[in-house]
């Protein structure tokens, strides 16, 4: 993989991936990002903490395509976040994050403890082509994709402030996606989020998923030598999935090349599964699960939360979900993984 890296005129940095060495010369760059202010408050009941960002509330939402930010750029086009002609897989401070290396001053609140939204916010771009998915990418182009990920787990965990990295994708309007380019993000926190803290703990006490491996049976919807894509048998979600590597690996730097490669088809093989399953794309929320920072037990694996229960019918947490945090599923998962199986 050949790296280029790239300081636009605002002092974010922008990084291009591929195969080939990337040698285009930068054209005409757009306004520069506005300044970020964000920070966070402890939440004292449920012990964890929360993110504040006013200035996102002005980010790009829904542009047409002559004025997509990712689209690469054309002489006397619309100026985006990516300043050249072509490219494979671009990676970007994001214009609008939610943490970031000069987040500005904390509040002063007197009734919850404040701190610093410090980290990063990235923003990659699976493809220069406006159209297209996960799914109708290159196995090769996912292959660069999961490469990228690993790159930047390394890079962002120099950082001795970063406690831990969350790659993810929000797929379709309906789980409230702001461009339509293929692309997804990397936030990296200065704490553990309570979803990794809970599932590190676990793992710190059984291999899980290696444990299932043997015993999934009806679960599997496809697997390859080295990993396994399957309906967990305690899913939350209609349709949910992991895509995991069959022996514990923590994180993405961690992956040999042949696990590499089987992650990178069995994406493929779910986002199609996904598409086919009601005869539209699917909208999804995909993340990947890596160690947090210093966590040797932890096993990576992708989640995908599919928002259709049904054709034409949404997938609504309700009360019980977001009030309780109890979830009650639609659809028992060996019947899901069987429908998913068999497109």
């Amino acid at each position: 993989m050949q790296t280029r890296i790239y300081h636009k005129a605002d002092g974010r940095t922008l990084w291009l991936y591929g195969r080939e060495p990337h040698t285009l010369p930068a054209q005409e760059e757009g306004e520069p990002a506005p300044e970020p202010h964000s920070h966070l408050r402890w939440h004292p009941v449920r012990e964890e903490w929360v993110m504040y960002a006013a200035h996102r509330q002005g980010r790009t939402f829904l542009p047409p395509p002559d004025h997509c930010p990712l689209c690469p750029a054309r002489p006397g086009g619309f100026p985006g976040e990516i300043p050249f002609a072509d490219y494979e897989i671009a990676v970007f401070e994001n214009r609008f994050p939610t943490l970031s290396r000069n987040p500005g001053p904390v509040p002063e609140l007197p009734a919850v403890k404040a701190a610093p939204g410090t980290g990063r916010c990235e923003v990659v771009v699976y493809t220069s082509d406006h159209q297209g998915s996960m799914a109708t990418l290159s196995t090769e182009r996912r292959e660069l994709l999961l490469q990228v990920w690993a790159q930047r787990f390394h890079d962002l965990y120099a950082d001795p402030t970063i406690a831990a990295i969350l790659p993810f994708e929000n797929r379709g309007v309906e789980v409230g996606v702001t461009l339509h380019h293929p692309h997804g993000q990397i936030y990296a926190y200065p704490f553990v989020p309570p979803v990794l803290e809970r599932e590190s703990a676990a793992f710190s006490k059984r291999s899980w998923i290696e444990d299932l491996t043997p015993r999934l049976g009806d679960y599997l919807v496809a697997q390859a030598e080295t990993a396994l894509a399957f309906v967990p048998p305690f899913a939350r979600y209609p349709y949910e999935v992991w895509i995991a590597p069959r022996v514990r690996k923590p994180l993405p730097t961690d992956l040999n090349p042949t696990e590499l490669s089987d992650l990178a088809t069995l994406l493929g093989e779910v986002t199609g599964r996904y598409d086919r399953l009601f005869g539209r794309p699917m909208p999804y929320i995909m993340v990947l699960h890596a160690a947090p920072r210093g966590d040797p037990t932890f096993h990576l694996h992708l989640e995908f939360y599919p928002v259709l229960r049904a054709p034409g019918k949404l997938k609504y947490l309700a009360g019980t979900e977001v009030g309780a945090g109890s979830f009650a599923a639609d659809v028992l998962p060996e019947q899901a993984a069987e429908q998913l199986r068999q497109l």
